[in-house]
């Protein structure tokens, strides 16, 4: 079911993807697509997809230049105001606009629309073991910690809130994660939309 309303959003949101190729292609050298070795459902590695927000070889970067501004404790890198981020790029990931080409991984079968969010590979595997349970869902384009607000500082926070969603699981839990998911967005677009 998840698959089929996936594949109907790609469709419906078409006319935006390429409003925002021609947007990506107009501010910044680079593809429009960037895919990321991420690991999935039983630590089974898939490839996911995010509209580009960052300078062409933003990787390299993170381990030559930027390593020392992580604002995360644990085994993973996360800079709020990353200054990898190109200027239109910046603007999509802060309203999660680049995460939508995540809707061709839950048609295919790769992620959810709602479960932890996938690591980067090298990243997932220095998680404890502790926290490995977060592993036994699918990902998810959305997750507990973005509706309760938090920052990806606090690893162990982050981990146990993904636990959390693990224990939890339903049909309805992912209903009401998926409604304040939107309604963030749309907060957070208005918001934005004010100061302008």
């Amino acid at each position: 079911m998840e698959q089929l309303i996936a594949l109907i959003l790609l469709i419906l949101f078409s006319p935006l993807f390429l409003i925002l190729f021609f947007l990506v292609k107009l501010t910044s050298k680079g593809p429009f697509i960037f895919k990321q070795k991420r690991m999935g459902k039983d630590k089974k590695p898939f490839f996911i997809y995010k509209i580009r927000t960052m300078v062409v070889g933003a990787e390299n970067l993170k381990s030559n230049k930027i390593q020392n501004q992580n604002e995360a404790d644990g085994p993973v890198f996360k800079i709020h105001n990353d200054p990898r981020h190109t200027k239109f790029g910046r603007f999509l990931a802060h309203r999660g606009l680049d995460e939508l080409p995540q809707l061709g991984n839950i048609v295919k079968g790769e992620m959810a629309f709602v479960g932890p969010r996938p690591l980067p590979v090298e990243e997932a595997n220095e998680v404890p073991k502790r926290y490995e349970g977060r592993f036994s869902v699918l990902p998810g384009l959305s997750s507990l910690w973005v509706i309760k607000g938090t920052d990806h500082s606090d690893f162990d926070k982050w981990m146990k809130l993904d636990l959390e969603y693990v224990k939890n699981k339903s049909f309805v839990y992912d209903f009401v994660i998926t409604i304040k998911t939107i309604w963030l967005l749309v907060k957070l677009t208005l918001k934005s939309i004010i100061k302008t």
